[in-house]
């Protein structure tokens, strides 16, 4: 496995284990989706927590869509538009505000 595939595997991986230790809202119940994170949860993380959330939510869209090739030019740029959206939009679901940039 190279380097570049583990790292994108373990940020998932991270991205599950700190948000069950945050706290906010879409944490409130012992079961969630990913569906219940709003922009604003995404953005109140800072640095590295914040970079593997938005990682997670790459590779979560790349997972359902069935596929496994990506440019990590294009998901620098997706990265830093999906972060200008939700500071605009800070009560949208996450999970939408990323599958828009995408398409």
């Amino acid at each position: 496995m190279t380097k570049t595939r583990k790292a994108a595997l373990a940020g998932p991986v991270l991205l599950l284990a700190l948000l069950g230790l945050a706290p906010v809202s879409a944490q409130d119940a012992k079961e969630r989706t990913v569906e219940q994170y709003l922009c604003k949860d995404v953005m109140r993380e800072s640095g590295a927590d914040r970079d593997v959330a938005i990682a997670f939510l790459h590779g979560f869209l790349l997972g359902r869509s069935g596929g496994s090739k990506f440019s990590l030019d294009a998901l620098h740029k997706q990265s830093h538009d999906f972060i200008e959206r939700c500071l605009d939009s800070p009560a949208e679901r996450a999970v939408d505000v990323m599958s828009r940039i995408k398409n």
